[in-house]
């Protein structure tokens, strides 16, 4: 599941990967200092999506200042960027968002469902993928759910990433809500 992004920090970026809420293209998803890139895919219509948000802004507070950027992508049509911005007031959002229209992050991370979590190691030749699945196992099928996590997949492959250590795959496949594929 090796994937390199050619987008290496500091260097002219070339490709758009979504727009932020001002319509601005984002063109670069890491910057100087920052070791891991996390994307968590999300739609503001799922609640298995927004059951999470506390989990992710607990792994933000806990990885900023080592060097992690974590980036809520938004696929879904019907997430417009007036409906993104009502959703991260209602539910305190803190990290990036990008709205991703032509789900170019989402062919590049290879996700099916909201939430999904892929995991980059930044390094001077671009992003390459060492982690792509589940944020934890709370969720064991949609309508099932554990009281708390026993596996934290995300959390753990973020701590391996920052340690240079190898990242260990998700235990289980993401359960959550299915992504809306733009038709070829």
């Amino acid at each position: 599941m090796l994937v390199l992004w050619s987008s290496p920090v500091g260097a002219q970026a070339v490709e758009t990967f979504g727009f932020d809420l001002q319509g601005r293209p984002v063109h670069q998803l890491a910057s100087q200092g920052e070791h891991v890139v996390v994307l968590l895919f999300a739609a503001s219509d799922c609640p298995i999506s927004n059951r999470y948000v506390p989990e992710i802004a607990r792994l933000n507070r806990e990885f900023a200042a080592r060097g992690v950027r974590f980036w809520w992508v938004f696929p879904n049509g019907d997430d417009t960027a007036d409906r993104v911005r009502k959703h991260i007031r209602q539910f305190s959002i803190r990290e990036d968002v990008v709205l991703d229209r032509k789900q170019v992050l989402v062919r590049k991370a290879h996700v099916t469902v909201t939430p999904e979590a892929t995991v980059f190691d930044v390094g001077a030749s671009g992003l390459r993928e060492v982690y792509h699945g589940r944020i934890d196992d709370r969720y064991i099928a949609f309508g099932q759910e554990r009281p708390r996590a026993q596996h934290h997949e995300l959390e753990g492959a973020i701590m391996a990433t920052l340690e240079s250590k190898p990242v260990a795959q998700a235990g289980g496949p993401a359960v959550g809500c299915s992504i809306e594929f733009l038709q070829p």
